[in-house]
């Protein structure tokens, strides 16, 4: 029976890819775009955005204990930190060899950027209504009970979906969604487990779920050329990206995650949001979607922390994209302030404490 019990484990690693993988690579880390098959955004090279920048870019802040902000950032497994105020880098260091042309997964930051698409979508009258039923869009999951499910609601994460989010489980639908290569067969297995509208579960499977609705919405059209249509080429990104997907053949983005990026492009994605979707005279999200997505609210079941994708950190309008790892955009329209943090691990530390405590410094500096 000992000897049965390993060689058990074997079969099933090796009969399994997702499980294979999951045990190769353990745990989620900022280098897996370099394992996953992706899809490239191009940037518009002709038109590059570029922030001012402030000559010593060293915003002096003082700490509790004998470190530095520097040590600060460092102890806690940063790659890059960033902070912008009126359109000035008054910040921008990097750590552990990264530097401002290093790539970084988002991780579940993406979150946020599949909701820009989904508005892009409504806009482009790809989707007819917030309020429609997931099912219109994607039938086969009607049976499961998506009639009763609208996209609000899985925007908002409320709408019942029965998700294993464990990322420490190879059997569990976090490790099928990250490390399989069936993401359109997965999200149509998907099923419910309470009643839509109730109550804000945060869980990845509902930003596939938008992910397969614009897959289907978009025919032709990959998500990643409409991010590159609609995002990339329009901000004037310093650099080129990619998106992973599942699979090189045919693949589906993971949208659910895993936009790969430099943190100074990622910053421009909270500038745009900022300006409450307007870049530079050009309205490329209509502000109405920029504010339902951001702003505190607890109305029919949503969390008043978390609206259309993003994460709402307080009551006076700041906002953030997150990913697991500690990767953040956090966006202040109160003191017009962009701050981006990419980790290797989160790290120690409450992020958003750090990051009001950088608004305060602002504000006084002004």
């Amino acid at each position: 029976m000992k000897r049965l019990l390993p060689l058990l484990l074997v079969t099933t690693i090796l009969t399994s890819c997702k499980v294979s993988r999951f045990a190769y690579y353990n745990f989620a880390d900022i280098t897996d775009h370099e394992i996953f098959s992706n899809r490239e955004l191009k940037r518009d090279s002709t038109n590059t955005f570029y922030f001012k920048e402030r000559s010593d870019k060293k915003l002096v802040i003082e700490m509790k204990d004998d470190r530095t902000f520097e040590d600060y950032l460092e102890d806690n497994s940063t790659v890059a930190f960033l902070i912008i105020h009126n359109d000035t880098i008054k910040y921008e260091n990097y750590f552990n060899n990264y530097q401002r042309e290093s790539t970084v997964a988002s991780f579940s930051m993406a979150k946020s950027f599949t909701s820009f698409l989904i508005g892009c979508a409504l806009e482009d009258n790809l989707i007819n209504f917030v309020n429609d039923p997931v099912s219109q869009y994607i039938p086969e999951l009607k049976e499961s009970g998506f009639d009763k499910v609208t996209i609000e609601q899985v925007l908002q994460m409320t709408s019942g979906l029965d998700f294993n989010e464990s990322y420490w489980n190879p059997f569990g639908h976090a490790a099928t969604f990250y490390y399989g290569r069936t993401l359109r067969k997965s999200t149509l297995k998907l099923d419910l487990k309470e009643e839509p509208g109730k109550q804000m579960d945060y869980v990845s499977g509902n930003t596939q779920i938008l992910g397969l609705i614009l897959d289907r919405v978009l025919k032709e059209k990959t998500v990643t050329q409409y991010l590159e249509e609609k995002l990339w080429k329009k901000v004037g990104m310093e650099y080129d990206a990619s998106w992973s997907i599942d699979k090189k053949k045919n693949g589906l983005e993971k949208t659910f995650c895993c936009l790969n990026a430099r943190a100074i492009d990622f910053a421009k994605f909270g500038r745009l949001y900022l300006n409450k979707g307007n870049w530079n005279g050009e309205q490329l999200i209509s502000e109405a979607w920029v504010e339902q997505s951001t702003k505190w609210d607890s109305t029919n079941g949503s969390s008043p922390g978390y609206q259309y994708q993003w994460w709402i950190t307080s009551l006076n309008g700041d906002y953030t994209a997150k990913g697991i790892l500690g990767q953040f955009i956090y966006v202040s329209p109160e003191e017009n302030l962009i701050i981006v943090r990419l980790g290797e691990k989160y790290g120690n530390v409450n992020w958003i404490g750090t990051f009001e405590k950088i608004k305060g410094i602002v504000a006084k500096k002004k």
